[in-house]
């Protein structure tokens, strides 16, 4: 089988979709992946084919404009903030995702739920589609509301919250849509309903819904391991010369104010005797000279990096926080917009970690009392049976059968 994916967002919307295709390729599906053009260099090792899709959106997020964006919202209002910079780029990328899916002619398109042109591609060229995303939010359901909306639950109102994730996109995007649909495919009627819904998430994190139906599968995490890293001289000194340190990152992220950042995760260590390892990522984390109870790198691979630490403080990427569970770490978030919010109130439900902090008015006092609760016997105790039952979990196996089936039962009369 032939299977186009479609993705679009940071890194954590990007690597997982790679591992899924890995293990598509082993199985013997050929695979083309379509991702914002900053993401190239991660396919080199993989032999996966790649398509280059513009990267306008995600530099969007490392102007003034975005970081202002970022530094002022919450949720999903980042992304309504931008909205007006975003509109002029939606023709160029919308035709990029049709010419990278017609010159690959799948029998199938997997998308992430960002990709709002793979459906359509998907209907007109006849082949059926399969949502899969990190994180829920794209099937109703009274479970709990949208990821994107701050709330722990909204009750009866719990199911219609949801339409702002699956619909929200379309309806923003409605006139660049509607006119590449009459332009480039020629459609007018709405496009097909997916064939099914992947979630890359374990159920052990979020348990799966009673009123999801069997056209929905939560698989587990798709974690890409196996690079060949080890720590460098540095790290490794840094490692072996005191106790193991706290993990502290923030993933793309850009810097909003990276220096005074670094300062009071500084202090908060100082002020619990703990060590910090910082990992600077997108730029929200500072380059000033460090004390010797920290040290900073750029990034590394999560699957070796975090067994070499003790607890982990992040901004609450989907991606990071099920690397974070996976190797057992009490977890601290420190949101910034989208669904990060939800992955800390989360942690917290699961008793792997204190409450998220406010970023906005984030202190040292605050950062250190979430370090200090990151060591109560119990919440070690409980990330690490969580961590164990994730290992136990095989995402990407359990996705690839998904996908065969539910392609294999669309292409029954």
């Amino acid at each position: 089988m032939r299977i186009a994916i479609q993705t679009l967002g940071t890194r954590g919307d990007v690597q997982p979709y790679i591992a899924l295709a890995i293990g598509l390729v082993r199985r013997g599906h050929d695979v083309q992946i379509a991702a914002p053009v900053q993401f190239e260099s991660l396919f080199g090792a993989h032999a996966i084919p790649f398509t280059g899709l513009p990267g306008e959106f995600l530099a969007l997020m490392e102007t003034e404009e975005g970081k202002a964006a970022i530094g002022g919202g919450q949720g999903f209002s980042a992304g309504l903030k931008l909205l007006k910079y975003m509109r002029p780029l939606m023709d160029q990328l919308l035709e990029a995702e049709t010419a990278a899916v017609r010159s690959f002619g799948p029998d199938l398109i997997l998308h992430h739920p960002k990709s709002l042109a793979a459906p359509h591609l998907a209907t007109a060229l006849g082949v059926p589609s399969i949502l899969a995303s990190p994180l829920p939010g794209f099937t109703p359901t009274s479970a709990f509301p949208s990821p994107l909306l701050p709330f722990n639950s909204l009750g009866p109102l719990n199911k219609v919250s949801h339409l702002l994730a699956t619909r929200g996109g379309e309806l923003l995007f409605a006139k660049e849509l509607g006119a590449w649909r009459h332009r480039t495919l020629g459609l007018r009627a709405r496009p097909n309903n997916p064939v099914g819904t992947l979630y890359a998430y374990s159920p052990e994190v979020i348990p799966v819904p009673k009123d999801w139906g069997d056209d929905v599968l939560v698989s587990g995490y798709w974690f890409l391991d196996g690079e060949d890293w080890a720590p460098d001289a540095a790290l490794a000194e840094f490692l072996s010369s005191g106790d193991k340190p706290i993990y502290v990152g923030f993933g793309s992220v850009p810097g909003i104010d990276p220096e005074a950042m670094t300062a009071l995760v500084g202090e908060a260590l100082a002020r619990t005797g703990k060590r910090g390892l910082l990992a600077t990522g997108g730029g929200a984390l500072g380059g000033q000279a460090l004390p010797a109870h920290m040290h900073r790198i750029a990034a590394a691979p999560h699957d070796r990096l975090l067994p070499l630490v003790s607890a982990a403080i992040h901004h609450g990427g989907a991606g990071t926080t099920g690397a974070a569970l996976r190797a057992g770490l009490p977890t601290t978030i420190v949101p910034f917009f989208g669904d990060q919010p939800f992955w800390g109130r989360r942690i917290e439900q699961l008793g792997v970690g204190p409450r998220p902090l406010d970023r906005k008015s984030l202190s040292a006092d605050a950062l250190a009392a979430a370090i200090r609760a990151m060591d109560a016997p119990e919440m070690r105790r409980r990330a690490g049976e969580l961590g164990a039952a994730i290992r136990q979990e095989n995402g990407i196996e359990a996705a690839i059968r998904f996908i065969e089936a539910r392609a294999g039962a669309a292409k029954q009369p």
